[in-house]
């Protein structure tokens, strides 16, 4: 579980302070797959980023899996993302110079996993997303869409029980978008909690709960929804 209590960012200039959240809250359950919106600069990469504990907050407390991430020193904080968190981003990020199998394989080898259990973890982390009989193709020989879901399969090779993904689906077309959407309703189904930022609202749609971020602070719809009260506009949700 994940759960973020009252957090806030500001980032400081010698002129200027930027309150990236403010008394930001938010509880993700176990096996939940939540999208994530709102307008550029609202602050959701800021949240996926600490979220996935890339970088730190000003003030606030966060727990994840009942650990207070607070608490912990950067090497601490390092060893439960690589265990727990995978992240899946926009760009692939995968190295031209590798075949599939190899890019699957890079944090795994960043990890310590002796030689079988990486081969093992690559070869059904492929197979997952439909590219089992690709394993030794370079990159530059797939679809956009085939790239993210090795990108996908990179990520669910550590086996992490957070799945972070920030526009996974923002460089391709709606086709190949949607089939990326099932694969990520498939891996949720299977146990993972999956946190989705996206600005396409008919993927955020399909997601079980819908949040929006705004000025820093977060809106959830779904919340919302149950209390009868979708005729509130989104000033008014923040406000309350």
């Amino acid at each position: 579980m994940l759960t973020m209590k009252n957090i806030n960012k500001v980032f400081k200039t010698d002129l200027v302070e930027t309150h990236a959240l403010r008394d930001f809250n938010l509880s993700v359950q176990e096996g939940e797959f939540v999208a994530v919106t709102g307008p550029s600069g609202s602050g959701k990469t800021t949240f996926l980023n600490i979220a996935g504990l890339l970088e730190g907050f000003t003030h606030g407390e966060y727990f994840l899996d009942d650990v207070n991430i607070s608490n912990l020193n950067d090497n601490k904080a390092a060893a439960i993302r690589n265990e727990k968190i995978g992240f899946i981003f926009q760009g692939f990020n995968l190295i031209p110079d590798l075949n599939l199998a190899e890019n699957v394989e890079v944090p795994l080898r960043y990890r310590g996993f002796g030689a079988k259990e990486r081969q093992k973890r690559v070869k059904q982390a492929l197979e997952q997303v439909g590219l089992g009989a690709r394993m030794k193709h370079l990159p530059s020989q797939l679809s956009g869409g085939q790239q993210q879901r090795v990108a996908i399969a990179r990520a669910l090779a550590g086996e992490p029980r957070f799945l972070l993904a920030d526009e996974p689906t923002g460089n391709l077309d709606s086709l190949m978008a949607r089939q990326v959407m099932e694969l990520l309703e498939e891996i949720n189904k299977a146990g993972t909690t999956i946190i989705m930022v996206t600005h396409d609202p008919e993927l955020a749609r399909r997601a079980q709960r819908n949040i929006q971020i705004v000025d820093g602070q977060v809106c959830d719809f779904s919340r919302y929804q149950t209390e009868q009260a979708p005729q509130l506009d989104v000033a008014e949700q923040v406000a309350s």
